[in-house]
């Protein structure tokens, strides 16, 4: 579970999603799509920061006074015990990660099940490792992952409607 809950633990499924990409719209249009990944990944972390975490202030499970000996916890690779940070409402796994699911989902629009139920699936192992590992609510979860949705569509319109007809076009600059 602690690999999972890394970024490096998703970045072949990352990979694999711009090789889908590539196969379907061209390297131009999946490599330009990183663009609109970073500014997914940028908000959901300003935004579930800034004006959420910051905001309510919410103790993690592992910090919290009554539940914090009950909660099970893992050591990280450095032999370190594993609590997070101090506050958990919303999470930015949650956010960063169905954001980005969202995004790849709007602007693949396959028509197989099967890559909805993988992107989505990935997405929501991630954010189980986050409430395994003892640093999060589940409804710091659900609300993270509804919040990464709406970051991930509305980046994905933008994306849509004046990013990729330039990146689609083989005669015009980027």
């Amino acid at each position: 579970m602690w690999v999972i809950s890394q970024i490096y633990g998703s970045i072949p499924l990352i990979v694999l999603l711009l090789f889908y990409m590539a196969k379907k719209f061209g390297w131009r249009f999946a490599l330009g799509s990183l663009l609109g990944i970073g500014f997914v990944i940028f908000l959901a972390d300003r935004i579930s920061v800034e004006l959420f975490k910051e905001v309510f202030q919410r103790w993690r499970p592992t910090h919290n006074l009554d539940l914090g000996p009950l909660v099970h916890t893992v050591t990280d690779f450095s032999g370190t015990e594993y609590r997070g940070g101090w506050h958990s409402f919303v999470s930015s796994h949650a956010t960063n990660f169905f954001g980005m699911a969202m995004f790849f989902w709007y602007i693949i629009k396959p028509d197989s099940r099967k890559i909805f139920f993988f992107i989505f699936g990935w997405a929501a192992i991630v954010c189980y490792s986050r409430i395994y590992l003892g640093v999060h609510y589940p409804s710091d979860i659900i609300c993270g992952g509804i919040l990464g949705c709406l970051i991930g569509w509305t980046v994905g319109c933008l994306f849509m409607k004046f990013v990729s007809h330039r990146l689609l076009s083989t005669n015009q600059p980027i």
